[in-house]
């Protein structure tokens, strides 16, 4: 009998090691098994949140497309990625930043169904002017640089949308000079495409990080 008990003492703290070890191991196993299934949780709440992004991105697109199908079948403006492009030969003369007639026009057209896109909208419309990469003339004194010129003529254009009936909370101006250019500035063409204003409708809290310069 005292051998039997004896060989029971010496078992007992195997028992105990075993039993801790175990418990430690399935303790290990619950939490990789917690951090698995909340890195799974992790990655379908953002797959679906890029989804949705996508979707919203989408309707935008078509909602923008339907608002302007009239000047854009017309081949009076462009929309790339959301961006509605005008030339500047369109709105401007050469080194110039007196709105033409016929820019008068196309902006008079464009304003209403801007506006109608805008309305009910967390968006503002981003007038932004761009220029090709030659210096300004020397005989042109009303600009410093290209920088002004393409200020000059964001501001032109968003005063004309404005006066045309697009509420002026929700509309700004932004100048990029020669930058972002579209085309190489290699010859003629390339800079008359480089010379051009874009209307891009962004979100309201994106304003003052799309528009640095504006």
């Amino acid at each position: 009998m005292e051998e039997t008990d004896a060989g029971l003492e010496h078992s007992a703290p195997a028992w105990a090691v075993f039993g801790d070890l175990m418990s430690g191991l399935l303790g290990a196993f619950v939490l990789i098994l917690v951090g698995v299934l909340g890195f799974q949780l992790e990655l379908a709440s953002s797959l679906e949140a890029e989804i949705n992004k996508r979707q919203a991105e989408e309707q935008r697109r078509i909602a923008l497309e339907d608002a302007l199908a009239g000047p854009l079948a017309a081949g009076r403006v462009t929309l790339d990625g959301g961006r509605i492009g005008i030339s500047g030969s369109v709105l401007f003369a050469l080194n110039s930043d007196a709105l033409q007639p016929e820019g008068r026009l196309l902006l008079n057209s464009l304003a209403q169904p801007l506006a109608t896109y805008l309305e009910g909208r967390d968006e503002i419309l981003m007038v932004s002017g761009f220029t090709d990469d030659r210096p300004i003339r020397d005989n042109n004194r009303h600009f410093a640089d290209n920088w002004e010129l393409s200020a000059q003529r964001a501001l032109t254009v968003t005063r004309a949308l404005i006066e045309a009936g697009i509420p002026s909370a929700s509309v700004f101006a932004a100048a990029f000079g020669a930058e972002q250019p579209v085309a190489p500035n290699a010859d003629e063409g390339g800079r008359a495409r480089n010379r051009r204003v874009e209307m891009a409708p962004v979100p309201r809290t994106a304003r003052q990080a799309a528009a640095p310069h504006g």
